[in-house]
């Protein structure tokens, strides 16, 4: 059976997101993530994720399928990439949270509720807002 990852919201780091993507390679690799979130495996938030860590996604993917814990592979990320600071934490979390307001991505946020039946939702002016509801979670 396959599955939706975890929220977009959660932390690790202070970092929104990098949950998620630890959480879709898991599950990709398990044969557990849903089809829906495979043309989009470091792409998108992962891509621009890892970018922003000074990663290499395919980098990040080996280390995580090498086991650990989350700690253990937010350390690695921090020695394999650029060290992360407060500032950091505080400019990515305001740019990933807010993706689809207001920005050059709000037509492909509009195309995507649309796409799900979700253009109704005035409610959903990010991406997260959006993963929350599409993925069955109730909207913060």
């Amino acid at each position: 059976m396959t599955q939706r990852p975890i929220t977009a919201f959660a932390k690790l780091g202070g970092l929104t997101f990098l949950p998620r993507t630890l959480d879709k390679i898991r599950k990709h690799a398990r044969g557990e993530l849903h089809p829906d979130h495979h043309e989009f495996l470091g792409k998108g938030f992962d891509g621009r994720l890892c970018h922003f860590l000074g990663l290499d996604y395919e980098a990040l993917k080996v280390r995580v399928l090498a086991g650990g814990s989350d700690d253990e592979i937010w350390a690695w990320c921090q020695q394999h990439g650029r060290r992360i600071d407060e500032v950091d934490v505080l400019i990515w979390n305001g740019f990933a949270t807010k993706r689809g307001w207001r920005d050059e991505a709000t037509v492909n946020l509009e195309k995507n509720k649309s796409d799900s039946g979700l253009a109704h939702r005035t409610d959903l002016l990010t991406f997260f807002d959006y993963y929350e509801v599409d993925e069955g979670r109730a909207p913060r």
